[in-house]
Protein backbone atom coordinates (compact mmCIF):
# COMPACT_ATOMS: atom_id res chain seq x y z
CA UNK A 1 0.00 0.00 0.00
CA UNK A 2 0.85 3.69 -0.35
CA UNK A 3 -0.37 6.20 1.46
CA UNK A 4 -0.75 10.09 0.71
CA UNK A 5 -2.17 12.52 3.28
CA UNK A 6 -4.98 14.87 3.27
CA UNK A 7 -6.75 17.27 5.40
CA UNK A 8 -8.91 14.47 6.78
CA UNK A 9 -7.36 11.13 6.04
CA UNK A 10 -5.52 9.49 3.33
CA UNK A 11 -5.63 8.27 -0.21
CA UNK A 12 -4.63 4.64 -0.34
CA UNK A 13 -3.09 3.07 -3.72
CA UNK A 14 -2.26 -0.47 -3.85
CA UNK A 15 0.95 -1.37 -4.85
CA UNK A 16 -0.14 -3.18 -8.56
CA UNK A 17 -1.97 0.56 -9.57
CA UNK A 18 1.30 2.31 -8.64
CA UNK A 19 3.08 0.20 -10.77
CA UNK A 20 0.52 0.62 -13.41
CA UNK A 21 1.44 3.56 -13.51
CA UNK A 22 5.22 3.34 -13.66
CA UNK A 23 4.22 1.18 -16.61
CA UNK A 24 2.52 4.25 -18.15
CA UNK A 25 5.44 6.57 -17.98
CA UNK A 26 7.71 3.83 -19.62
CA UNK A 27 5.53 3.04 -21.94
CA UNK A 28 5.32 6.99 -23.21
CA UNK A 29 9.46 7.14 -22.43
CA UNK A 30 11.25 8.21 -25.29
CA UNK A 31 11.84 11.10 -28.25
CA UNK A 32 14.87 12.77 -30.10
CA UNK A 33 17.05 12.47 -26.95
CA UNK A 34 15.97 9.75 -24.72
CA UNK A 35 15.90 6.18 -25.87
CA UNK A 36 13.24 4.34 -26.04
CA UNK A 37 13.23 0.65 -24.37
CA UNK A 38 13.57 -2.48 -26.46
CA UNK A 39 12.79 -5.60 -26.44
CA UNK A 40 9.38 -3.02 -25.68
CA UNK A 41 6.99 -4.96 -25.06
CA UNK A 42 9.40 -7.47 -22.08
CA UNK A 43 10.71 -4.07 -20.86
CA UNK A 44 7.21 -2.86 -20.29
CA UNK A 45 5.96 -6.06 -18.50
CA UNK A 46 8.58 -5.90 -16.06
CA UNK A 47 7.77 -2.43 -15.15
CA UNK A 48 4.49 -2.53 -14.98
CA UNK A 49 3.72 -5.82 -12.90
CA UNK A 50 7.25 -5.09 -10.64
CA UNK A 51 4.57 -5.07 -7.87
CA UNK A 52 2.15 -7.75 -8.15
CA UNK A 53 3.74 -9.40 -5.28
CA UNK A 54 2.05 -7.08 -2.86
CA UNK A 55 -1.51 -7.84 -4.18
CA UNK A 56 -2.82 -10.21 -1.66
CA UNK A 57 -1.68 -8.14 1.29
CA UNK A 58 -2.72 -4.76 0.03
CA UNK A 59 -5.86 -6.06 -0.54
CA UNK A 60 -6.76 -5.82 3.28
CA UNK A 61 -4.42 -2.71 4.98
CA UNK A 62 -2.92 -3.00 8.20
CA UNK A 63 -1.87 -0.64 11.04
CA UNK A 64 1.33 0.36 11.95
CA UNK A 65 1.92 0.86 15.96
CA UNK A 66 0.58 4.11 15.35
CA UNK A 67 -2.58 3.50 13.94
CA UNK A 68 -1.29 4.68 10.24
CA UNK A 69 -2.11 2.74 7.43
CA UNK A 70 1.35 0.70 6.91
CA UNK A 71 2.37 1.86 3.80
CA UNK A 72 5.15 3.44 1.30
CA UNK A 73 4.82 7.46 2.40
CA UNK A 74 6.02 10.64 1.82
CA UNK A 75 8.91 9.68 4.55
CA UNK A 76 10.05 6.64 3.36
CA UNK A 77 10.96 8.83 -0.16
CA UNK A 78 14.67 7.88 -1.00
CA UNK A 79 15.08 5.48 1.67
CA UNK A 80 14.17 1.95 2.83
CA UNK A 81 15.21 2.14 6.67
CA UNK A 82 11.59 1.19 7.88
CA UNK A 83 10.46 -1.56 4.91
CA UNK A 84 7.47 0.16 4.28
CA UNK A 85 6.38 -0.32 8.22
CA UNK A 86 5.98 -4.31 7.82
CA UNK A 87 7.87 -6.93 9.32
CA UNK A 88 11.22 -7.66 7.70
CA UNK A 89 10.42 -11.75 6.61
CA UNK A 90 6.77 -10.81 5.46
CA UNK A 91 8.27 -7.73 2.96
CA UNK A 92 11.28 -10.01 1.86
CA UNK A 93 8.71 -12.67 1.16
CA UNK A 94 6.78 -9.68 -0.76
CA UNK A 95 9.47 -9.11 -2.88
CA UNK A 96 10.15 -12.50 -3.90
CA UNK A 97 6.79 -12.96 -4.57
CA UNK A 98 6.94 -10.98 -7.53
CA UNK A 99 9.76 -12.49 -9.06
CA UNK A 100 8.63 -15.76 -9.11
CA UNK A 101 5.40 -14.95 -10.24
CA UNK A 102 6.82 -13.06 -13.44
CA UNK A 103 9.83 -15.84 -13.83
CA UNK A 104 6.68 -18.22 -15.00
CA UNK A 105 5.99 -15.64 -17.53
CA UNK A 106 8.62 -14.01 -18.84
CA UNK A 107 12.39 -14.20 -17.79
CA UNK A 108 13.39 -10.81 -19.35
CA UNK A 109 11.18 -9.26 -16.87
CA UNK A 110 11.69 -11.05 -14.05
CA UNK A 111 15.48 -10.29 -14.25
CA UNK A 112 14.55 -6.25 -14.01
CA UNK A 113 12.72 -7.07 -11.37
CA UNK A 114 14.87 -8.64 -9.37
CA UNK A 115 17.62 -6.50 -9.83
CA UNK A 116 14.91 -3.96 -8.69
CA UNK A 117 14.79 -5.64 -5.58
CA UNK A 118 18.79 -6.41 -4.96
CA UNK A 119 19.52 -2.97 -5.65
CA UNK A 120 16.61 -1.47 -2.92
CA UNK A 121 18.04 -3.50 -0.73
CA UNK A 122 21.65 -3.09 -0.83
CA UNK A 123 21.75 0.79 -2.26
CA UNK A 124 19.10 2.23 -0.50
CA UNK A 125 18.84 -0.11 2.74
CA UNK A 126 19.86 1.19 6.02
CA UNK A 127 21.29 -1.76 7.46
CA UNK A 128 22.18 -0.45 10.95
CA UNK A 129 18.14 -0.28 11.51
CA UNK A 130 17.63 -4.01 11.25
CA UNK A 131 18.45 -6.55 14.11
CA UNK A 132 21.06 -9.05 13.81
CA UNK A 133 18.69 -12.10 13.08
CA UNK A 134 17.00 -9.96 10.13
CA UNK A 135 20.43 -9.35 8.60
CA UNK A 136 20.99 -13.05 8.58
CA UNK A 137 17.18 -13.13 6.92
CA UNK A 138 18.11 -10.27 4.65
CA UNK A 139 21.61 -11.49 3.15
CA UNK A 140 19.88 -15.08 2.43
CA UNK A 141 17.52 -13.67 0.49
CA UNK A 142 20.02 -11.19 -1.76
CA UNK A 143 21.88 -14.37 -2.48
CA UNK A 144 19.15 -16.08 -3.36
CA UNK A 145 18.93 -13.78 -5.60
CA UNK A 146 21.93 -13.24 -7.35
CA UNK A 147 21.42 -17.18 -7.87
CA UNK A 148 18.12 -17.00 -9.64
CA UNK A 149 19.64 -14.08 -11.55
CA UNK A 150 21.74 -16.22 -12.91
CA UNK A 151 19.18 -18.32 -13.97
CA UNK A 152 16.95 -15.83 -15.36
CA UNK A 153 20.37 -14.91 -17.09
CA UNK A 154 20.71 -18.23 -18.49
CA UNK A 155 17.57 -18.37 -19.56
CA UNK A 156 17.90 -14.60 -21.75
CA UNK A 157 20.44 -16.28 -23.20
CA UNK A 158 18.99 -19.19 -24.65
CA UNK A 159 16.30 -17.49 -25.71
CA UNK A 160 15.96 -17.28 -29.62
CA UNK A 161 13.09 -14.76 -29.88
CA UNK A 162 15.57 -11.87 -28.59
CA UNK A 163 17.64 -9.68 -30.63
CA UNK A 164 21.74 -10.39 -29.57
CA UNK A 165 21.35 -6.55 -28.27
CA UNK A 166 18.87 -7.44 -25.73
CA UNK A 167 20.93 -9.90 -23.89
CA UNK A 168 23.72 -7.53 -23.65
CA UNK A 169 24.30 -6.65 -19.32
CA UNK A 170 24.55 -2.95 -20.64
CA UNK A 171 20.71 -3.27 -22.22
CA UNK A 172 19.69 -4.99 -19.30
CA UNK A 173 20.85 -2.41 -17.18
CA UNK A 174 19.53 0.18 -18.74
CA UNK A 175 16.08 -1.27 -18.47
CA UNK A 176 16.52 -2.14 -14.77
CA UNK A 177 17.55 2.17 -14.35
CA UNK A 178 14.44 2.86 -16.77
CA UNK A 179 12.32 0.55 -14.04
CA UNK A 180 13.49 2.61 -11.30
CA UNK A 181 13.42 5.65 -12.80
CA UNK A 182 9.54 4.78 -13.89
CA UNK A 183 9.46 3.36 -10.18
CA UNK A 184 10.14 6.46 -8.77
CA UNK A 185 8.49 8.98 -10.44
CA UNK A 186 5.09 6.89 -9.63
CA UNK A 187 6.31 6.65 -5.93
CA UNK A 188 6.81 10.53 -5.83
CA UNK A 189 2.99 10.87 -7.40
CA UNK A 190 1.21 8.52 -4.89
CA UNK A 191 2.27 10.25 -2.35
CA UNK A 192 2.17 13.93 -3.87
CA UNK A 193 6.05 14.48 -2.81
CA UNK A 194 6.70 18.61 -2.26
CA UNK A 195 10.39 19.07 -2.69
CA UNK A 196 12.52 18.67 -5.72
CA UNK A 197 13.88 15.29 -6.74
CA UNK A 198 15.47 13.15 -9.39
CA UNK A 199 15.12 9.92 -11.05
CA UNK A 200 18.00 8.26 -9.34
CA UNK A 201 20.22 6.84 -12.49
CA UNK A 202 21.59 8.51 -15.65
CA UNK A 203 19.51 7.22 -18.37
CA UNK A 204 20.26 6.43 -21.29
CA UNK A 205 20.56 8.75 -24.71
CA UNK A 206 19.93 8.24 -28.28
CA UNK A 207 23.53 9.52 -29.12
CA UNK A 208 25.22 6.93 -26.81
CA UNK A 209 25.40 9.59 -23.37
CA UNK A 210 23.13 9.19 -20.27
CA UNK A 211 21.58 12.05 -18.30
CA UNK A 212 19.85 12.67 -15.20
CA UNK A 213 15.96 13.65 -15.23
CA UNK A 214 15.19 15.85 -12.63
CA UNK A 215 11.90 16.20 -11.13
CA UNK A 216 10.37 19.78 -9.73
CA UNK A 217 6.93 19.42 -8.03
CA UNK A 218 4.76 22.87 -9.67
CA UNK A 219 1.28 21.70 -7.79
CA UNK A 220 -0.36 19.05 -6.37
CA UNK A 221 1.32 15.65 -8.65
CA UNK A 222 2.17 18.03 -10.76
CA UNK A 223 5.59 17.60 -12.21
CA UNK A 224 8.16 19.81 -14.15
CA UNK A 225 10.77 16.89 -15.33
CA UNK A 226 13.94 18.23 -17.02
CA UNK A 227 15.25 17.07 -19.50
CA UNK A 228 12.31 16.23 -20.98
CA UNK A 229 12.18 12.20 -21.69
CA UNK A 230 8.51 11.82 -23.37
CA UNK A 231 7.61 11.86 -26.94
CA UNK A 232 4.30 14.36 -26.24
CA UNK A 233 5.09 17.85 -24.79
CA UNK A 234 2.96 17.11 -21.68
CA UNK A 235 0.87 13.84 -19.86
CA UNK A 236 -1.51 13.08 -17.63
CA UNK A 237 -1.77 10.25 -16.54
CA UNK A 238 -4.65 8.77 -13.99
CA UNK A 239 -4.65 5.83 -11.42
CA UNK A 240 -6.70 4.87 -8.90
CA UNK A 241 -7.05 5.34 -5.10
CA UNK A 242 -9.48 4.89 -2.20
CA UNK A 243 -10.08 7.96 0.45
CA UNK A 244 -9.90 6.58 4.06
CA UNK A 245 -11.67 9.24 6.87
CA UNK A 246 -9.47 9.41 10.23
CA UNK A 247 -5.79 9.73 10.63
CA UNK A 248 -5.22 6.61 13.22
CA UNK A 249 -7.53 4.04 13.03
CA UNK A 250 -7.51 1.29 16.72
CA UNK A 251 -7.42 -1.71 14.87
CA UNK A 252 -6.07 -3.09 11.30
CA UNK A 253 -10.00 -4.22 10.87
CA UNK A 254 -11.28 -0.90 11.77
CA UNK A 255 -8.69 0.36 8.93
CA UNK A 256 -9.96 -2.70 6.34
CA UNK A 257 -13.20 -1.74 6.70
CA UNK A 258 -13.25 1.92 5.94
CA UNK A 259 -10.82 0.67 2.74
CA UNK A 260 -13.33 -1.88 1.82
CA UNK A 261 -16.54 0.75 2.36
CA UNK A 262 -14.62 3.66 0.34
CA UNK A 263 -15.13 4.09 -3.29
CA UNK A 264 -12.35 3.74 -5.50
CA UNK A 265 -11.97 7.15 -7.21
CA UNK A 266 -9.31 8.00 -9.95
CA UNK A 267 -6.55 10.76 -9.36
CA UNK A 268 -4.77 12.50 -11.90
CA UNK A 269 -0.33 13.34 -12.35
CA UNK A 270 0.26 15.85 -14.84
CA UNK A 271 4.00 16.02 -16.05
CA UNK A 272 5.41 19.09 -17.78
CA UNK A 273 8.10 19.89 -19.87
Amino acid sequence: MLRMETETGWWLIKHPDHADLAGAFAAAWGNAMFRKPEPRERVLLGIARHDDGWATRDAHPVTTRQGKPSAFSIELVGKYSAFEEIDLEEYLAVRDRAVRIMAKKDPYAALLISMHTYNLLTAHADRSTIAPEGLVLLDAFLERQREHQDELRVAIRNDPSLAPSAKDDQTITEHFRLLQACDNLSLLTCVAYPAPAHLLHPLPLNDGGTSEVRVLPIGPRHFRLTPWPFAAPDLRFEFPARHVEGKVFSTSAALDAAFSRAEEKKLSVTLTQ
